[in-house]
């Protein structure tokens, strides 16, 4: 045997770039006296199956008796996105056998990485018998068997293998017990479908408990494959141990399949699934859950939980669609059979579902919405015939770039047309035309002048069908005329202090209406109003187009923001007066009765992103009494954290004495009501949490409501684990209200989830 070495072409390394079957067929006749210079003459096309594979190694010797050819000492192949590394790569000319030995590694197209002490080679790289290897997949997870055989198809079949989705080194890079693996006497790995699928398996977790596995399959590419999910496991009084097994078919890369079966101790099983798709133009999704229990009629404001079994179900679809740069159509849908069937099955606790489409175009200077939705009541005492449906409700809107005497004019037109089976009906079409122009003078003022004009026309009919007087209006038809004028005043001082930058900021607002026909208009969507800072310097101080601020008024507030490294601290405080004497049409508690306004402000701490602290109040115009105090609070980190939120609403209301009516404060009722929830981190992968909502409202504050004062509505705590590839958590949580067969009571979940794994 004769050892030849080889020119020094780039840091000691020789590199030949070869057609991949004549890798070593053209190393086969070198001769003494010629060494190797570098590649042979340059081969033909290249074809699919006639890939250059580039080749380096420190040295080659060639055994003429044996016909081998020898490659040593840092051995490197390259094919495509594929490559080789060994100590030593022996290819046996007769026989056409390539071995790699000695810390061999082989990295796919896909990013997986495989280690091997000794493995057989193909001339497109692909490996053939192995023994002793490890397979890390890009994901992280690992795979280790004893050996392992390439069939005639690719896959590659593993004997005696055990596979983890956990780190095996601690952060200080020692070794470590993975929490769990997964132990088999066979797996099949297969390249060309990116998977790994084991069978005769069992699941070993932190080097104990020991689970069987009727079958797993493994994602080497991070994509979801079909199969098994792992089962949850609930407790709840109205249903008893409920177990929901999951399987997942992914049907093509764009679209899949979620399928669950509920078994319940206490009621008929259930089953659920939930599409998704992705198409060309958008995604939408559809899940849907069916049963037979006890139903309870939507009709029925007295529920009866001693009801027939009937069909019962919920129906959730949602989607998006760009049909164009400028159009795009949402829809969404969510129906149930009654109004107790979220609640009993921990579905969802909203107490209205609504579905709606949406047309829009939207360009850089107009929109144009046309909707429509219809609202289903989950509330046991509210009548199904009362909830509106809204169809056609259109919305189009123009900005013109041409200035207009120096300013900005726009165009508004709506239209909204409500039903009702049991009640008032109100149509609504109005347009209006706005002209706004910003100034900045030469001391720094920031001058805002504002001019509106609207026409409005409606229509309504079975107006007694509506509780609430002052949101009748007269029925038949309708008109109004608004105009408005305002200007705007700001006026920011910087300046530095503490060792930041203060910004202070007085600011005041005039603006005129005449006198509005409000009350012979249906309200509709400008119930629910209260002063606040977010709508004190407000056009128009109602939500929505049916009721509108008419008089003159005077506004005027502070804004003041103090920054330094690491801090952020913002306020605002301020107060409007109306200089007419128009009656008001602002009810009773919403700050804004009197001539003189309550007194409104906000004021947001923050450090870093450790605490953030927002207070909201309201202060009583005479007697500084605070109307509305509410705190939200957040301290921590994401490992470990507090958040509490308050509120409070006394808005000096004598309820038994407002048109002799109280319905005429549902929107406007006393309330006190304390937020927690929190989580502790603990032993690195421990941690426990909890939350709790309890309404402090008492019966004199509230007595249409009946509180006693302290009345927890939900609470919640747990204990979770964990770490970089497993995930448990146990809950409990309290219901404290029956509605209907949605019994009060304890729940309890469990939660288990392995990371990088889908049971088959």
């Amino acid at each position: 045997m004769r050892s030849l070495p080889l020119p020094l072409l780039v840091a000691g390394m020789t590199t030949f770039a070869l057609p991949g079957a004549a890798l070593a067929q053209d190393l086969s006749h070198p001769t003494e006296n010629t060494p190797i210079q570098g590649a042979p003459p340059a081969p033909g096309p290249e074809t699919a199956d006639n890939v250059p594979v580039a080749f380096e190694a420190d040295t080659v010797q060639y055994d003429q008796n044996g016909e081998t050819v020898t490659a040593s000492g840092n051995v490197v192949m390259r094919k495509d996105k594929q490559s080789v590394r060994a100590d030593t790569v022996t290819w046996n000319r007769n026989t056409g056998q390539i071995v790699g030995t000695g810390n061999v590694r082989v990295v796919d197209q896909n990013g997986n990485q495989l280690f091997t002490d000794r493995a057989e080679l193909t001339d497109e790289l692909k490996t053939g018998m192995m023994e002793n290897l490890l397979l890390v997949l890009r994901e992280g997870a690992r795979l280790a068997a004893n050996k392992g055989e390439r069939l005639a198809n690719g896959d590659v079949v593993l004997q005696h293998a055990a596979y983890t989705g956990c780190a095996v080194t601690d952060d200080e890079g020692c070794p470590r017990n993975p929490t769990w693996r997964v132990l088999a006497k066979s797996v099949i790995y297969s390249e060309e479908r990116s998977e790994v699928r084991f069978s005769d398996a069992r699941l070993e977790m932190f080097g104990a408990i020991q689970l069987p596995l009727f079958g797993l399959t493994v994602s080497t590419n991070g994509g979801a494959v079909s199969g098994f999910l792992v089962p949850d496991l609930k407790s709840s009084p109205s249903n008893g141990i409920e177990v929901a097994q999951s399987y997942y078919w992914k049907i093509a890369p764009n679209r899949d399949l979620t399928g669950t079966f509920h078994v319940f101790t206490k009621s008929a099983p259930m089953a659920s699934f939930e599409y998704r798709a992705l198409t060309d133009l958008g995604a939408y999704q559809i899940t849907g859950y069916a049963t037979s229990s006890n139903r309870i009629s939507l009709s029925d404001s007295n529920p009866d939980p001693n009801r027939e079994r009937a069909l019962r179900g919920y129906i959730f679809a949602n989607g998006k669609f760009q049909l164009d740069p400028a159009w795009s159509v949402t829809a969404s849908i969510r129906r149930a059979t009654d109004r107790t069937f979220l609640r009993r099955y921990d579905i969802s606790r909203d107490d209205r579902l609504r579905s709606s489409v949406e047309v829009e175009r939207i360009d850089q200077d107009s929109y144009l919405s046309i909707a429509g939705y219809t609202t289903q009541t989950m509330r046991s005492g509210q009548d199904q015939g009362q909830m509106p449906i809204a169809i056609p409700v259109i919305d189009y809107r123009r900005r013109f770039n041409e200035s207009l005497l120096g300013g900005k004019f726009e165009l508004e037109a709506n239209t909204m047309g409500i039903t009702r089976k049991d009640g008032q009906d109100t149509q609504r079409a109005f347009a209006s035309a706005q002209w706004s122009l910003r100034k900045l003078t030469s001391m720094g003022q920031e001058v805002v002048f504002t001019g509106l004009m609207r026409g409005d026309v409606y229509h309504s009919d079975d107006n007694d069908a509506t509780d609430t007087i002052i949101y009748r209006g007269q029925p038949g038809w309708q008109t109004r005329a608004i105009a408005l004028a305002a200007v705007d005043v700001k006026w920011p001082l910087v300046g530095q202090v503490f060792g930041g930058t203060q910004v202070f900021t007085p600011r005041v607002q005039l603006v005129a209406a005449p006198k509005i026909q409000n009350l012979s208009i249906p309200n509709e969507d400008s119930r629910a109003l209260e002063l606040e800072d977010t709508n004190l310097f407000s056009l128009n101080r109602f939500p929505g187009y049916d009721r509108f601020e008419d008089g003159v008024r005077f506004t005027y507030g502070v804004d003041w923001m103090f920054e330094r490294p690491r801090w952020r601290i913002k306020s605002t405080i301020g107060q409007s007066v109306r200089l007419s004497n128009m009656a008001t049409v602002f009810p009773d508690g919403t700050g804004l009765t009197n001539k003189t306004s309550d007194i409104v402000g906000r004021t947001e701490v923050r450090y870093r992103s450790f605490v953030s602290f927002i207070h909201r109040y309201r202060l009583d115009k005479d007697s500084l009494t605070i109307r509305r105090n509410e705190f939200d609070m957040a301290l921590g980190n994401n490992q470990t954290y507090l958040e509490l939120g308050y509120v409070k609403l006394n808005r000096n209301i004598d309820i038994e004495t407002v048109d002799g009516d109280s319905t005429t404060l549902e929107d406007l009722r006393d309330r006190e009501e304390l937020r927690a929830a929190g989580r502790v981190a603990f032993a690195k992968y421990w941690s426990m949490f909890g939350s709790a909502v309890v309404n402090l409202t008492n019966r004199s504050e509230d007595p249409v409501y009946g509180s006693d004062g302290f009345q927890p509505l939900r609470t919640r705590f747990g204990v979770a684990y964990e770490d970089d590839c497993l995930e448990i958590g146990v809950t409990w949580r309290r219901n404290y209200v029956t509605n209907g067969d949605a019994q009060k009571g304890d729940s309890f979940m469990l939660h288990f989830a392995l990371k990088n794994i889908g049971v088959h």
